[in-house]
């Protein structure tokens, strides 16, 4: 699972695009606990939401043009330059170019060979999420794609990332981890694009870990969100929901089974 040890291609923040901050923070706040801290003035808008003292997460205000509301997730680089220029060369796109973030490091947003946005944070003051892992707090991503091998191609070649088959009653399943680690530090997977026909376009999403999935999954329906799929055991995992804030943004959450905490 998702750890705070930011390796070069850990996930290492994330953050929601919304067309409304108070609603989307009254919604995860009654969800996870999250508070909604808004950013000083002159960082550019958007804020953090904290669990208690801990940044588990960031918030910024969508608009038109800008694509619907989504969650992206951000990976660890020493240097923001050199990976957007990796994401071109490997057939990639830069949306955002890296700038930087005023006493906190430099972000930029790419997009891989499928269209799929996603973030590159480069450390400064603030090396990314202070708790990962627990409860309230990104344990899991997952990359829904139509091409495997194109996208282990793609994060191979721009953050060097890894990928293992993990076999499961069913199937395998593919595992991703930064260079160099080894099983130990497995982050995330990824997954066909058509092994889920309630999934039409490719896209990261992000697992939030629960103590109980049945309970989060109905506070979320209360609240205005949408359960895409109900809690749902997976052996060697735990039980997994995936649903969406009111405003349609994707994300999961997941109970560990105690060997996989």
């Amino acid at each position: 699972m998702l750890t705070t040890r930011f390796v070069t291609g850990a996930p290492n923040w994330i953050d929601v695009s919304t067309p409304d901050l108070d609603g989307t923070a009254s919604f995860y706040g009654g969800l996870f606990g999250w508070r909604f801290h808004p950013a000083e003035p002159g960082a550019g808008g958007g804020g953090v939401f904290r669990l208690g003292d801990a940044a588990v997460a960031g918030g910024t205000l969508g608009g038109p043009g800008q694509g619907p509301p989504s969650w992206t997730v951000y990976f660890a680089s020493p240097d923001a330059e050199e990976t957007a220029g990796a994401a071109q060369r490997a057939r990639g796109r830069v949306l955002v170019r890296p700038a930087a973030v005023p006493d906190q490091g430099v972000r930029a947003v790419l997009a891989d060979r499928a269209g799929v946005p996603y973030g590159i944070w480069q450390p400064g003051r603030r090396a990314g999420l202070d708790r990962a892992g627990q409860p309230g707090a990104l344990t899991w991503v997952e990359l829904h794609t139509p091409d495997i091998a194109a996208a282990a191609a793609h994060y191979h070649a721009v953050l060097g990332l890894e990928t293992s088959a993990a076999a499961f009653p069913g199937g395998v399943y593919t595992c991703v981890n930064p260079e160099g680690v080894g099983e130990d530090g497995v982050f995330g997977g990824v997954v066909p694009l058509a092994d889920d026909p309630a999934e039409t376009d490719a896209h990261w999403l992000p697992y939030f870990a629960v103590t109980d999935t049945d309970a989060a999954a109905a506070r979320a329906r209360e609240l205005g969100g949408t359960v895409r799929l109900p809690p749902t055991d997976v052996p060697g995992a735990g039980q997994l929901a995936r649903l969406t804030d009111p405003y349609g943004a994707r994300f999961a959450v997941l109970r560990p089974e105690p060997a996989a905490r």
